[in-house]
């Protein structure tokens, strides 16, 4: 990979993973609602999740959608309703004081993970960074794809989390956590439009 090839990777990776979207819309809001600590197993799931994702859509997982088309509209459709469902639990979320970390339940490593498989931004970024960046779909144009994507995502993601920590100051009264969260749900919403277009 060219030198140039290598900053335009660098510059789509890090564009596509500070913008929102709904990995990072929901890592604000749990950096808020549970704070850093809680909310790491879900941080690394995104970050680790979507690596080993690019991997495996490089090495084939395109061509399923290639043999049948109706594969993509499925996932689609579950990656939609799945985001709607947890627009409304986000919705739902109430609580952002200390005390009740230790009873919170963020989202683990493996739901993080797995989530990247119905993320419609999450299918876009992999999808497109193969096309452009490793064309030739060899394994070592995928791992460097994947490398450089790992490397820059993950404290991309984290300043999510840490802005939604920060934000616990601001957002002490529940009547102003709900007017977030119902927001943050809002926008997780409306980052499916290009999806549906």
């Amino acid at each position: 990979m060219s030198y140039e090839l290598i900053s335009a990777l660098v510059l789509f990776a890090f564009v596509s993973s500070i913008t929102p979207g709904p990995n990072n819309l929901m890592l604000m809001s749990s950096g808020l609602n549970y704070g850093f600590r809680l909310t790491l197993p879900h941080l690394l799931g995104v970050a680790i999740g979507f690596t080993l994702m690019i991997v495996l859509v490089g090495l084939g997982v395109m061509t399923l959608f290639d043999a049948f088309p109706v594969s993509y509209q499925i996932l689609k459709v579950l990656s939609i309703v799945y985001l709607l469902y947890l627009a409304g639990k986000i919705a739902l979320s109430s609580e952002a004081d200390t005390n009740s970390f230790a009873k919170a339940k963020p989202m683990t490593f493996i739901q993080a993970a797995l989530f990247q498989w119905v993320n419609p931004k999450a299918w876009t970024m992999a999808l497109t960074a193969i096309t452009i960046y490793a064309p030739t779909r060899s394994l070592i144009a995928i791992l460097a794809v994947a490398l450089v994507f790992g490397l820059v995502n993950l404290p991309c993601v984290s300043l999510w989390v840490m802005t939604g920590k920060k934000m616990q100051v601001i957002l002490k009264e529940r009547k102003h956590l709900k007017v977030f969260n119902v927001t943050m749900a809002v926008l997780l919403v409306l980052s499916l439009y290009p999806t549906l277009i």
